[in-house]
């Protein structure tokens, strides 16, 4: 629920699945030897350590010669046109293949012509990935969709930036038959893996064999692939596929799944590709790679740029992919750190979540005087939501009183008001802001007499001596515990101080990400305070499935079953009209509302709140139309030695930069 997006690479086809993060403890461990010397640096002036020394996030941004490259096998030229190899691009429309051709228009939304290559950036993740895989148990991670997966691997297809039509990623061509249950795809030959090795129909197949094989312990991708045929090797470069049902979406997820070497994959198993490459990277096809010796235990991990991407002369991916190295630093848990560090230069970006934070403390002296930059930029991204989900496999939210009852309690106005700074707007389904919602839903405004009424209706009648409120047959206090990182206090405190004066008692247990998100998988928990993304092409079945309720390791977290919903999601799969597939969400938006499986909460996705040390640039849009999200940021912008220059002098000089207006609003105005 937490991340909504399917296993795919370029453009926005990640907006497919709903996947929940996890996260899982790190095995191998490599010492850290680039701290800096404590002692020295307490000697230093204090602005001088901040602005100089760390450069203002980062000083000389100039990259050494680190850039990856490995011999490549050469063109194969043996393999004829009719069968995929060079010369294919003349007789495609002859038999039957299509692709994307790119208009100049197209280009701006691919990067910006002002872009140029080298430097590095550095920021601060809150946590490190739960494994450098990018697919299987504990895969599906925020760090391994935006950073692994979308930097080091692909997919076979794309999707433009603004219209979401199909673009070649490593298929140039693509053909779907007319009863639209077969399609084809044609791998450019030009395509190499990081190890130099061809990418070939084989790597299609091992691809979806991987995720077949249900020893990846990941059931709901088995649930989306098992509706396809294995795929058949058509010749070295054509791969055909065949739906075993009608489905819309099968040429959808398997254009944008991620492709991965049959060269590694063939001697492996579910268990064993899941142990052996838990922590090592798996060759990709994509334009960065990370090396093991830049792999650091809890602490960083490193990007490093391909000299070799067999696609970065593609006019598409020429003002793409700017940065020679990409670091990533670890600071569990600590927003508050996390922003001190960026503001001592030790991470050159940071995305501000916390309301306060952007409203209260970002009021000194190189943010005013420009040597960082701060912005709200607005997206069209789909807007998600973050609420409370309830186990209903445990009491004692296994009564739908109940959860009304807590829903009622739930005064998310006055919480947006006094605690969020308004900064989000009330959300009553899964696809809030969108035409998928239903209109008809319970809007679960704040009414203590109605919550009064259905606990006294569940059996909670009288209060003990606690003061909380216990059930009149069994003697059971009204008592729950939700597990909650440290940083999300502010967010839960005053929900349980409103829930004690109606008697109900919410115990608040802080714990690491690691252990929440481990528990959430194995349905180790009563409430959880998460949050669900939005959606540009919804797909109910991963989480509202009635046979996932019951299985571990999937994203249906609440235990939610519905015939209804059952009957609905091979309608929806089966719908090519996409206003009769519009009722049907509608439908299935208000039976989950009605059951309740979540308490409804604020958006997820404000506007993205960026502070960012003044030397880089960006396109005129500077995040993606529908990802919109900060790890846009690795892909689009670069970095400028000549305004890391001003930015130094004026720091030496205390002298003002020009600072821009703090509104971004590209997309809402285009």
């Amino acid at each position: 629920m937490v991340i909504i997006r399917s296993d795919s690479n370029k453009g926005l086809r990640y907006y497919l699945n709903d996947s929940l993060a996890i996260f899982s403890p790190f095995i191998k461990h490599k010492s850290q030897d680039y701290e800096p010397n404590n002692t020295l640096m307490k000697k230093i002036p204090l602005i001088l350590l901040t602005l100089v020394v760390f450069g203002c996030g980062g000083g000389n941004n100039s990259s050494s010669s680190t850039n990856v490259k490995f011999d490549l096998i050469p063109k194969d030229t043996t393999t004829t046109a009719e069968e995929g190899g060079y010369g294919f691009d003349q007789i495609a429309q002859s038999m039957g293949f299509e692709t994307y051709t790119f208009k100049d228009s197209d280009y701006e939304y691919y990067g910006s012509p002002e872009a140029k290559k080298g430097g590095s950036l550095k920021f601060t993740s809150s946590r490190f990935p739960a494994t450098f895989r990018v697919l299987g148990q504990h895969y599906n991670y925020t760090e391994n969709f935006y950073v692994i997966m979308d930097l080091c691997y692909e997919s076979l297809l794309g999707s433009h930036p603004v219209t979401l039509e199909d673009t070649p990623g490593l298929a140039s061509h693509w053909k779907l038959s007319e009863d639209k249950m077969e399609f084809w795809f044609r791998i450019n030959p030009d395509a190499r893996w990081s190890d130099g090795q061809e990418v070939t129909a084989e790597d299609v197949v091992a691809s979806h064999d991987i995720r077949m094989d249900e020893t990846i312990l990941m059931p709901s991708t088995q649930v989306v692939y098992g509706k396809i045929e294995r795929p058949e090797i058509i010749s070295k470069y054509i791969v055909k596929v065949k739906s075993k049902t009608l489905n819309w979406r099968n040429m959808l997820y398997f254009g944008g799944m991620v492709i991965l070497p049959e060269h590694y994959l063939k001697d492996l198993d579910g268990t064993a590709y899941l142990e052996e490459y838990n922590f090592k990277l798996l060759p990709g096809s994509g334009p960065y790679t990370i090396k093991d010796e830049d792999i650091f235990n809890q602490e960083s991990y490193t990007l490093t740029k391909r000299d070799d991407w067999w696609a970065r002369d593609a006019r598409e991916n020429r003002y793409m992919y700017n940065f020679d190295r990409i670091a990533i630093y670890v600071v569990k848990d600590n927003p508050a750190l996390q922003y001190e560090k960026m503001k001592k230069g030790e991470s050159d970006i940071f995305e501000i979540r916390k309301p306060s934070m952007w409203v209260d403390e970002t009021n000194f002296e190189a943010v005013n005087k420009g040597w960082i930059q701060k912005r709200r930029v607005h997206s069209n991204k789909p807007a998600g939501t973050w609420g409370y989900a309830f186990n209903m496999r445990k009491w004692p939210f296994d009564d739908k009183r109940v959860r009304y009852a807590f829903s009622y309690l739930y005064d998310r106005r006055k919480f947006n008001q006094e605690i969020l700074y308004n900064e989000y707007t009330l959300q009553n389904s899964l696809y809030s802001g969108s035409e998928y919602e239903n209109p008809n839903n319970n809007k679960f405004e704040f009414n203590p007499a109605e919550a009064i009424r259905l606990l006294k209706e569940a059996g909670y009648v009288n209060r003990n001596e606690r003061g909380y409120l216990i059930h009149q047959k069994t003697g059971k206090e009204l008592r729950f515990t939700v597990e909650v990182t440290k940083s999300s206090e502010y967010r839960i405190t005053p929900m349980q101080q409103i829930l004690k004066e109606y008697g109900l008692d919410m115990q608040i247990k802080f714990v690491d990400s690691t252990t929440r998100w481990k528990n959430l998988m194995d349905r180790n928990f009563t409430i959880d305070f998460q949050a669900w993304g939005g959606l540009v092409y919804p797909n109910p079945e991963t989480s509202l499935k009635s046979s996932l309720a019951d299985m571990k390791n999937n994203n249906n977290i609440t235990g939610f079953k519905s015939e209804r919903v059952d009957e609905l999601l091979p309608l929806y799969d089966t719908e090519f009209d996409q206003n009769k597939r519009v009722k049907i969400i509608q439908e299935i938006d208000g039976i989950y509302s009605e059951e309740h499986p979540a308490a409804w909460g604020l958006s997820r996705e404000p506007p993205v709140r960026l502070l960012f040390w003044n030397k880089f640039g960006y396109p005129d849009y500077m995040l993606t139309k529908y990802g919109g999200r900060f790890y846009d940021v690795l892909q689009h912008w670069w970095f400028i030695e000549e305004k890391n220059s001003s930015l130094q002098e004026a720091i030496k000089d205390n002298q003002a930069l020009a600072v821009s207006d703090i509104e971004h609003t590209f997309w809402k105005d285009f």
